[in-house]
């Protein structure tokens, strides 16, 4: 254990934190998310949440401020609805430890698996909650 970093971040999580540049992305999955479909690196979090998960995340990732859109999800599919509370959820920490991030841009379904391909890693969590997934893209670590 390692003073500073939250006991939900892996020793595999962390390294794959490490190991990512400016401009690589992150997907934090809910539990039905085709990870090993979509994503070059797959990383388990099994039964975390995303919301805690971003708590211990986001003190150690810069978020890219040279794009307009750092922190994505998916929209609902059409005739679908969206839970306002797991949005609101997830700005609690995005709040908390990047308060000038941009506002949540939401990607339609098949726009976001396109940018979880790209991504640098999926990280499969045990979130259940619909349209759950987030996407963060790294940017340049302040010195």
């Amino acid at each position: 254990m390692l003073k500073g970093i939250s006991p939900l971040i892996s020793p595999e999580l962390l390294s794959t934190l490490c190991a990512m540049g400016h401009g690589d992305a992150l997907v934090l999955a809910d539990a039905h998310f085709p990870g090993e479909t979509c994503g070059k690196r797959v990383v388990r979090a099994d039964g975390l949440r995303i919301a805690p998960l971003l708590d211990a995340i986001l003190p150690l990732l810069e978020l890219d401020s040279f794009v307009p859109d750092p922190i994505c999800m998916m929209a609902a599919v059409p005739g679908d609805v969206l839970d306002p509370a797991v949005e609101a959820t997830y700005l609690v920490p995005i709040q908390e430890h990047a308060p000038t991030a941009p506002p949540i841009v939401r990607l339609d379904r098949f726009a976001f698996y396109d940018r979880a391909k790209e991504a640098f890693a999926v990280v499969m969590t045990g979130e259940t909650a619909k349209y759950g997934n987030i996407l963060l893209q790294k940017g340049v670590t302040p010195c």
